[in-house]
């Protein structure tokens, strides 16, 4: 373990190298990355590999797959790294004015759209060297990707947060049916039709059964997934142009509705409702510039959107 090992004489520039191979799966990719040669992350294995105890990386002819001992050291990994990069980060004064940190955000299209706008009007004001960049989030990663810091903060509606994790509240969120303008379903929303009606249906995966199939289900009913897409803005897309109905966020459709030509009227029984939170480590909550950031997400939300949380 490494807590009794003299830590003197060890270089934790090892446990950088460790975390970038598990992110790409490939020692040329992780070589660009941080800058060195192949041979020198090779090199840069073998000695781990003797600290550890464990090959870590097994070599394919598509790059490396870790071992059952590298997974089960990634989350303690990050949590020591990310521990280390926030020391440093507490260390240097945060000053929004002339800051020039770039934050990474994971959102999810739905959310990406709502909070970006309003965000990035109040950075540019508050903070105009500070730069954002958004990865999409699955939302069954967010606590993964935010431990393995490929990530500052996630916003997820996630219900539970796990204690090593802080939470604040940007929005409350439910579902509305969206169509084109003119769509005969606008006139006469009921259930009947509801079910009737081609759905066009958001699907990271694939899969072409969601959570309003869930909700037909306890009625006994079934509707038809003519279409599945794999973001909420493609959906809006295809909604313009064709006479399928989709669950979608409100307040993404109340923001872009009008761009699309859409129109929305309430699901003809309760679908699902959440609450968006921005979430962040624990461990990263003394990092001045992240309580700068959350503390922005919080602020910007509510005068440009007019939310409630």
């Amino acid at each position: 373990m490494l807590n009794q090992i003299n830590l003197a004489r060890i270089d934790l520039n090892l446990l950088v190298l460790f975390e970038i191979v598990l992110q790409k799966r490939h020692v040329g990719r992780a070589a660009e990355q941080l800058n060195l040669s192949p041979s020198a992350v090779s090199h840069g294995l073998g000695r781990l590999r003797r600290l550890l105890n464990d090959p870590l990386f097994i070599k394919t002819p598509k790059g490396v797959v870790p071992t059952a001992r590298a997974t089960e050291l990634a989350a303690p990994i990050a949590e020591l790294l990310g521990g280390a990069r926030n020391v440093i980060a507490m260390a240097s004064p945060f000053d929004p004015a002339t800051s020039t940190r770039r934050f990474t955000l994971g959102a999810p299209d739905g959310a990406s759209v709502v909070i970006l706008p309003p965000l990035m009007s109040y950075i540019a004001r508050a903070a105009p060297h500070v730069n954002i960049v958004v990865r999409h989030l699955p939302f069954e990663t967010a606590f993964q990707d935010l431990e393995n810091r490929t990530i500052d903060i996630a916003i997820t509606p996630l219900a539970v947060i796990p204690p090593r994790f802080v939470g604040r509240v940007l929005f409350d969120e439910d579902f509305v049916i969206a169509m084109r303008k003119g769509h005969p379903f606008a006139k006469s929303p009921t259930f009947d039709r509801f079910c009737e009606t081609p759905h066009l249906l958001v699907s990271l995966d694939g899969d072409v059964r969601g959570f309003v199939d869930n909700v037909l289900a306890k009625h006994g009913r079934k509707r038809r997934v003519a279409l599945a897409v794999p973001s909420f803005m493609l959906a809006m897309v295809f909604l313009a142009k064709t006479d399928f109905i989709a669950a979608l966020p409100r307040t993404m459709v109340t923001m872009y509705a009008r761009r699309f030509g859409l129109v929305m009227t309430e699901a003809p029984q309760p679908l699902m409702q959440s609450k968006l939170r921005a979430v962040m480590p624990k461990s990263a909550s003394r990092d001045k510039g992240l309580a700068w950031l959350m503390d922005a997400l919080e602020k910007s939300m509510r005068p440009k959107t007019g939310l409630s949380k």
